[in-house]
């Protein structure tokens, strides 16, 4: 059996991200607009399919006009104090 790329805190940080695009009102195609990235680079972050680095997290909570630094600890709140990587 593989190990997957993605483990169960990363799909929770994802699910969190697009609640907070989604609080915000704001689809992915607006989103990748404000990104100046196609929507499939919105989407394949989405599903999992692209990894997210911490730069680009910090880019998306700028587009969607959150402070990334609030919405990181906000994230971060909801993970195991252990998290496989």
């Amino acid at each position: 059996m593989t190990k997957s790329v993605f483990t169960d805190a990363y799909a929770s940080l994802l699910q969190k991200l697009v609640a907070v695009r989604k609080r915000e009102r704001v689809t992915q195609v607006e989103l990748s607009n404000r990104l100046g990235k196609p929507q499939s680079f919105v989407s394949t972050i989405e599903r999992g399919v692209r990894r997210l680095d911490l730069l680009e997290f910090y880019a998306i909570a700028r587009a969607l006009g959150v402070d990334p630094v609030a919405t990181f600890a906000d994230l971060v709140a909801g993970l195991p104090e252990k998290v496989d990587v």
